[in-house]
């Protein structure tokens, strides 16, 4: 017999903030989950009859948080490294290797575990998709394997075998690009959606992550690209030429970039959280704003610069650091974030959405940034499912 999925009601919400021009921020209002479906949204007194039925409260309800960026797969620590970076160091992407020394002698049980831990905070947090990246492994063997742990708690899983030039071809960094276009991305692409390179100063140059991209373009893969992070670079360039759904960092922009990304509709994905980490300028969300771009916030979550799970706490920084609004970052981490995996059925609240909510233990979506580090999450539903 087919199993039957009570129909529930979400009544009594202070502000529906939908994050769609059709509704917009609906006072009073109810929705109805279908499944894992929304099926109605509306005034919470014409609400439809359902088989259970959840008072608000008069709380704010927001579409789930959308993580387009974070590296949850890797073991060990940098704790020392940040310590020395508020006290003055400088960051550059060697501190890479640190990680993957550290998670290639990782058991699988170990990185499971690790994920798991990160990807229950997120949900707690209210991020409902998440995106998910190898990266600390770098050999054929220890990339696939990330990828197999990684598609136990995505869809969203990215190859990034380009993330920095494996310790054992630093003489030979071309050889090193050939693994990864050949037998590296043969063994990780049935367990990637995405593939991403870091196109920076210490990493890979505009050739090699052309290569690398064209390479998982014909494996099916779409492209990412880490850009502009440390410097000026050729990556945003790169990732509006290549066409990737994202180019992430975005921190040092020329107007030239900027109208490139407008011009090919990548999403400029802002990682707020690693500027935190590693003391550096914040990047200008503003201009990315006036000039039409589509901006994305993630949380980057990662050993070395962005050791948060939290999208609450970007969202915050990205009002007080970045020249956004409350509204603005809120529609970055939700509909941007969306946009930055190229996905129509999460990020807004409408009928026919998957029905990824959370509940704001207040009024309404600007207290997240105005009630910094407050854990405002009071509940979440996933795929029309509650889990807290």
């Amino acid at each position: 017999m087919p199993i039957v999925v009570p129909t529930v009601v979400l009544t009594g919400i202070g502000v529906l903030a939908t994050q769609t021009a059709e509704y917009g921020d609906l006072s009073d209002a109810a929705v109805l989950i279908e499944d894992d479906h929304i099926g109605w949204i509306g005034p919470a007194g014409s609400a439809p009859s359902a088989d259970e039925q959840v008072d608000i409260g008069g709380r704010c309800v927001l579409p789930g948080f959308v993580d387009s960026h974070a590296h949850l797969v890797f073991a060990g620590d940098r704790s020392a490294e940040f310590a020395a970076r508020v006290s003055g160091t400088p960051y550059s992407a060697g501190g890479i290797r640190t990680t993957v020394e550290a998670t290639r002698a990782a058991g699988d049980e170990l990185l499971t575990a690790r994920v798991a831990a990160l990807t229950s905070e997120m949900r707690a947090g209210g991020i409902t998709t998440y995106e998910i990246k190898s990266g600390y492994g770098l050999t054929v063997h220890d990339e696939a394997r990330s990828l197999r742990v990684a598609t136990q708690f995505s869809t969203e899983t990215t190859f990034l075998g380009a993330h920095v030039v494996a310790p054992e071809f630093a003489n030979a960094p071309a050889d090193y690009v050939d693994l990864v276009c050949g037998e590296m991305l043969t063994a990780c692409a049935p367990y990637a959606r995405w593939i991403d390179v870091f196109c920076e100063q210490g990493a890979f140059d505009a050739d090699a992550g052309r290569a690398i991209l064209l390479a998982g373009a014909r494996a099916g893969l779409g492209g990412r690209v880490h850009a502009n992070q440390l410097g000026p670079g050729p990556g945003v360039q790169l990732a509006c030429e290549m066409g990737a759904a994202s180019a992430d960092h975005c921190t040092h922009l020329s107007a030239a970039d900027i109208d490139a990304l407008a011009g090919a509709g990548t999403v400029a994905t802002l990682l707020p959280g690693a500027e935190f980490g590693t003391r550096a300028d914040y990047p200008d969300a503003r201009r990315l704003l006036d000039a039409g771009v589509t901006v994305a916030l993630a949380t980057d979550c990662n050993p070395g610069t962005s050791y948060t799970t939290s999208m609450a706490f970007c969202i915050a920084l990205a009002v007080r650091e970045m020249g956004m609004t409350p509204a603005e970052a809120v529609r970055a981490a939700t509909v941007g974030g969306a946009a930055a995996l190229q996905r129509k059925d999460i990020g807004y609240i409408a009928p026919g959405i998957r029905a990824d909510l959370i509940v704001l233990d207040a009024p309404r979506p600007i207290h997240l940034a105005y009630r910094p580090g407050v854990p405002l999450i009071s509940a979440v539903w996933k795929d029309g499912r509650r889990l807290r």
